[in-house]
């Protein structure tokens, strides 16, 4: 059964702009080191930074939160399959809420091109 869903949607440019400005102070701030070494290994990493930066927005809305104090950006990662397929990682309070929940899992889908980024997020019950 489906709890919650969420959806975003940003444009690349925008990240990048804040990637600029702040640097790693900015990377660091929304994503965890496995997530940064991903989008920095790619020749043009803005899209893949603004899509992490839509999933963890698209995920705080499958939980209702938004994120700021029951949910923050460090409290989500985007993983990787072999595949390639993304899936989420909840840390701290991410893991908390999803037991408060009665949650099982979160599952995502990403995409972008070179001007947006979008992501929808759901979250599944036991």
């Amino acid at each position: 059964m489906i709890l919650g869903v969420g959806i975003d949607i940003i444009e690349v440019a925008r990240v990048q702009l804040s990637y600029e400005k702040f640097g790693g102070r900015f990377l660091t701030r929304i994503l965890r080191p496995e997530e940064i070494a991903y989008c920095l290994s790619h020749k043009i990493p803005a899209p893949f930074l603004a899509a992490r930066f839509a999933a963890k927005e698209a995920i705080s809305k499958a939980f209702g939160t938004g994120i700021g104090a029951q949910l923050g950006w460090q409290d989500m990662e985007v993983g990787r399959k072999a595949s390639g397929e993304p899936f989420v990682i909840l840390h701290d309070k991410g893991q908390k809420l999803l037991r408060e929940r009665g949650g099982r899992a979160v599952l995502i889908s990403l995409s972008h091109t070179q001007n947006y980024a979008t992501a929808v997020a759901i979250l599944e019950n036991v």
